[in-house]
């Protein structure tokens, strides 16, 4: 028999009671549990508070760069003074959207990044005004399945949003670029700077064939995995115009980028502080987002400019001397993005690499077999490597196939045990890098935040 939803006030009341509860009690920042418990009282709450937006409502969603897109749209968003609800803290299921929603307030703007299993559901519950495709790339196969799955589920909940709606769109992905074909109201982006591009797919590419009939894709430029500038030969299908591109992408290795980009209503230059091309996409995503919502252009560029990293994306600290960055690391399309930036600096790798398998990981780790660590032991660049994580005996396998000798590596499982080995190998001065999956990333924030090092991961920086 099912049971009569609470009212909202009393829904409300007893999800904001049991937030701070859990964060009295040292159980986490409450960025979950308030919403889970108001959807179990109230299973039509993120239906209504999505109404009382009176700007509407921002989805954002892909398998990486999400978290680190709806913090460069917030960027924007806060220059321009609007008043805004969003997951900061990353909690991007219906219970995330939900929690943040409870302490929605006066706000006039609501931004969310979405779970890609979740994005289908919270079209539908929230109505929104602008929803950002940015990528599918192969991720945690046990939870999603193959990505052909979320293809077609994402395909079925863009044909179901309504016509006014904005689908922004990475058109270097053939997936976004199909599933977003059909609606009438879209705003494409993509990378148009040959130099930063390669002429042939790498072995991990997701996508090789043409969606529409199959054919393998031809690709004229290939920037990251399977993106770049494609077309299918058989049927004629190709990369579209974009309408923010990128036409310069500078990269100053960890320091950061600048990019050249053409709008609509005319040119940018963005100086980056976050490193690397998946941020290049990041930042061409947040300004065609930003562009949706109608902001003003001009606030665009500096906006970006001044933002930081996300906690564990290309986030930076400093431990006796050594600087730390931690890079996540949860599939390979990012594992080999982030390789790719690192081999940019131009001093010797100290690496400390944390392999888990639960639940948020994914727990098939076979995904390490197409990342391309083979390139960190070229030119004899990796000073120390140490291995950490509930897998790490399964990553040292890795390293060992990539041609490392056994005795070059230190295997230490334990979290706290690991970055302490890792630390001993650096000198004040040196670099450390730290690749994480995201459940390590969590055990190696609160490791930091236990020491004084980091704050918690759900306060906003």
């Amino acid at each position: 028999m099912k049971l009569p939803s609470l009212s909202p006030a009393l829904a409300a009341g007893a999800a904001r009671g049991a937030g701070h509860l859990s964060r009295r009690l040292g159980r986490g920042g409450g960025t979950t549990l308030p919403g889970l418990l108001l959807t179990r009282l109230r299973p039509e709450a993120t239906a209504e508070m999505a109404r009382s937006i009176p700007g509407g409502v921002a989805l954002l969603s892909g398998t990486n760069g999400k978290t680190t897109t709806a913090r460069l749209v917030r960027a924007v968003l806060d220059a321009s003074g609007a008043r805004v609800v969003a997951n900061t803290a990353g909690s991007n299921l219906e219970r995330g959207v939900a929690t943040a929603l409870l302490d929605a307030g006066d706000a006039e703007v609501a931004l969310f990044e979405v779970d890609e299993a979740a994005l289908p559901g919270l079209i539908q519950r929230t109505r929104p005004r602008v929803v950002t495709l940015m990528n599918l790339f192969r991720d945690q196969l046990d939870r999603y399945g193959e990505m052909e799955h979320l293809v077609e589920r994402w395909r079925e909940a863009v044909a179901g949003l309504d016509q006014a709606a904005t689908v922004v769109f990475n058109a270097d992905d053939p997936a976004m670029a199909e599933i977003a074909t059909g609606h009438p109201n879209t705003i494409s982006y993509g990378v148009d700077d040959t130099r930063v591009g390669s002429d042939r797919l790498p072995h991990a590419a997701d996508v090789t064939g043409c969606r529409r009939c199959g054919a393998p894709l031809r690709y004229g430029m290939v920037t990251i995995a399977h993106l770049g500038r494609w077309s299918c030969p058989a049927c004629g299908l190709f990369r579209g115009h974009l309408d923010v591109a990128a036409n310069r992408v500078e990269l100053h290795a960890l320091d950061g980028q600048r990019l050249s980009v053409a709008t609509p209503r005319g040119p940018i230059e963005v100086s980056l502080r976050l490193p690397g091309l998946h941020n290049a996409y990041n930042a061409l995503a947040a300004t065609a987002t930003a562009l949706a919502l109608g902001l003003d252009l001009e606030t665009v560029g500096p906006a970006l400019a001044r933002r930081g990293a996300a906690f564990g994306r290309a986030e930076r600290i400093d431990v006796g001397g050594v600087r730390v960055t931690t890079l996540l690391a949860k599939n390979p399309a990012g594992a080999n993005e982030n390789i790719r930036t690192m081999l940019l600096e131009d001093r010797p790798l100290r690496l400390l690499v944390l392999l888990n398998d639960r639940t948020a990981d994914g727990k098939d780790v076979s995904w390490i077999w197409d990342v391309d660590y083979e390139l960190l032991l070229e030119g004899d660049r990796l000073a120390s490597l140490t291995i950490g994580g509930d897998r790490a005996h399964e990553m040292a396998l890795r390293f060992c196939y990539a041609g490392l000798a056994p005795h070059r590596l230190l295997v230490v499982p334990p979290v706290a045990a690991a970055f302490d080995t890792a630390l001993s190998s650096c000198d004040p001065g040196t670099h450390l890098y730290v690749l994480p999956t995201y459940t390590a990333l969590l055990a190696f924030q609160a490791l930091l935040s236990s020491r004084g090092l980091a704050p918690s991961f759900w306060q906003d920086r």
